[in-house]
């Protein structure tokens, strides 16, 4: 397994993580049982970047790390998100530090382990400045519960705001082969500050693994149900897309999921993918990635099926997108 270093005294990493979130429900039911076997699967495939957020599955998805993981804290970076809270109408920011506090706390007591490797902020919060919670989450590097800090889905003015109050060693955020707007300021602000970029939802959703067509039913609970880029006009454009790729795939020997990962690793040692996977054979999948070499031609031809403002249909609803890129 190659690996990489988070900036900032952060530990070394696999150069593919592995994403939680789906193994508590987000797209729909998931066998805690099989849940529990990917993860040790991963952990003895050489992955060791584990990422999950307090929310997910208000909860469980971190008690079930915590079950699983705690045996091997010691071959394991955890990385855990905080700073929204789920109400009736969805989740809405909560990063004020007393907040932040309260979180930390709790996580630590779900994951079973006195430290959280990576502590992110998942959402900025538009009543609290930045720097406030930037700051409770350095007291908490100060205390010894915390190694080091990240901000998701932020704006690159915002990382800069929040990096002149402790250093921010990586920012999660979505990149993909479809969608791409980190390339823009944020990717270069993160590298002109040593931060490293940790890419969720590198295989769009689960679409770029062609498993997703015009006529899948997505089951109760599933994020995608309610996702303009999922649905309707915007599906069947996005799955031109995805059948390009896969064409591409075929003529490689690979999987669409392997040629969308390692187009990813080709964009740089300071951008790690973690792909979400709830099945071992899915992981299986997606490590061969690493073992795939893209060529100039193959780049070029990837360029060519992806259209210049990538997916069609924006990646989360209304509610969602004021919650983004702040």
């Amino acid at each position: 397994m190659r690996t990489t270093t988070l900036r900032f005294v952060g530990p070394e990493v696999s150069r593919l993580g592995l994403g939680c979130m789906s193994m508590t429900g987000s797209y729909g039911p998931a066998d805690p049982h099989e849940a529990a076997a990917t993860l040790l699967e991963a952990l003895d495939s050489g992955v060791t970047l584990f990422d999950t957020g307090d929310f997910y599955g208000d909860g469980a998805n971190e008690e079930l790390l915590g079950r699983t993981l705690a045996p091997h804290r010691d071959r394991v970076v955890l990385t855990t998100k905080t700073g929204v809270r789920r109400t009736p109408d969805g989740l809405v920011p909560a990063g004020s530090p007393d907040a932040l506090r309260r979180a930390c706390e709790e996580s630590l007591r779900r994951l079973r382990t006195d430290h959280i490797d990576v502590y992110y902020l998942a959402r900025v919060d538009p009543a609290v400045p930045v720097e406030e919670s930037v700051g409770a989450l350095a007291d908490l590097i100060a205390q010894g519960k915390v190694g080091c800090i990240g901000l998701s889905e932020v704006s690159a003015a915002t990382l800069r705001r929040a990096h002149a109050v402790h250093p921010i060693s990586a920012v999660q955020t979505e990149y993909s082969l479809w969608e791409r707007h980190v390339e823009g300021d944020i990717l270069p602000t993160l590298r002109d500050l040593g931060a490293v970029l940790v890419a969720y939802s590198p295989l769009g959703r689960g679409l770029l693994t062609g498993a997703v067509r015009a006529t899948t039913r997505y089951e109760h609970g599933d994020f995608r149900a309610t996702a303009p880029r999922y649905n309707g006009d915007n599906l069947r454009a996005n799955l031109a897309i995805v059948d390009a790729v896969t064409r591409l795939a075929v003529a490689k020997g690979a999987t669409p999921a392997q040629v969308a990962l390692a187009w990813l690793l080709t964009r740089g040692g300071d951008v790690v993918p973690i792909p979400g996977s709830s099945r071992r054979a899915h992981l299986r999948d997606n490590l061969a990635a690493l073992d795939l070499h893209l060529t100039a031609a193959d780049l070029g031809a990837i360029d060519a099926a992806v259209p210049t403002g990538g997916a069609q249909g924006a990646r989360y609803g209304d509610h969602g997108i004021r919650m983004i890129d702040r």
